[in-house]
């Protein structure tokens, strides 16, 4: 396909979305929420199965945690979600240990190999959870990681659950926000940030203060060095005309 063609096919999709946007009948974060309450526990289970499934593949969780807190609400949501990342996090395991250890065991005998499966492996939930909480590591991988090398189910699980743990109530309180109301962890970081900028102006102001008090008598010292010169040239000049 040329190129102009492709500029004009791709000017023509925009077009469409942007009218579609403006003409088809979006709903609100708040509507969503009594759609998903008006049907009951099958929302909470048809997303625990979605969630559960599709970020076995590195599909990022942030995405499932904002929807976690936008259809369920903070309590029912952080428990589907940080139910559903065990459970993505034990079927990313069991794949990598199912079809990849024997791959992996003809490499432990490399150095750097086995210093990395010892220390994961030993470091247990500590380590797996050190681990969870960095967010530049991607969740599927590091499932996998842990999968072929020889770190053991449990410590593995619990350090997934608290790992993942912060991340997933931040962005699932987040994703609650959404529907208009204030949760009170918002209202909780809303305060402690007020907090925090009160205590900064004091200390500008403060500071700005004592800066004017110190530069004041440095100022009226050289207004009265500026008279007594002032006096001294018209007295000299006195005495000579004399």
């Amino acid at each position: 396909m040329p190129r102009r063609t492709k500029l004009i096919v791709a000017v023509v999709v925009l077009a469409v979305l942007v009218a579609a946007a403006f003409v088809l009948p979006v709903p609100s974060p708040a509507h969503l929420r009594d759609w998903a309450a008006g049907a009951g526990p099958a929302t909470a289970l048809l997303f625990l199965a979605a969630y559960s499934l599709l970020t076995v593949a590195p599909v990022p969780r942030t995405v499932f945690n904002l929807a976690a807190g936008l259809l369920l609400g903070p309590v029912a949501g952080v428990a589907v979600a940080l139910t559903a990342t065990g459970i993505s996090g034990l079927l990313g395991f069991g794949l990598a240990r199912l079809l990849g250890r024997d791959l992996v065991s003809r490499h432990l005998r490399r150095k750097a190999v086995r210093t990395v499966d010892e220390r994961l492996a030993g470091g247990g939930v500590l380590a797996v959870t050190s681990l969870r909480l960095i967010p530049v590591v991607p969740f599927a991988p590091l499932s996998y990681c842990c999968g072929i090398l020889s770190v053991r189910p449990l410590p593995y699980l619990a350090g997934t659950v608290l790992g993942s743990l912060p991340g997933t109530v931040a962005v699932v309180v987040l994703g609650d926000a959404l529907t208009g109301g204030t949760p009170p962890a918002l209202l909780a970081c809303y305060l402690g940030f007020a907090l925090v900028g009160a205590l900064g102006m004091i200390k500008v102001l403060r500071g700005a203060a004592y800066g004017s008090r110190t530069e004041q008598p440095a100022t009226l010292d050289a207004v009265r060095g500026e008279g007594v010169r002032a006096r001294f040239h018209q007295e000299v000049q006195a005495v000579s005309e004399e």
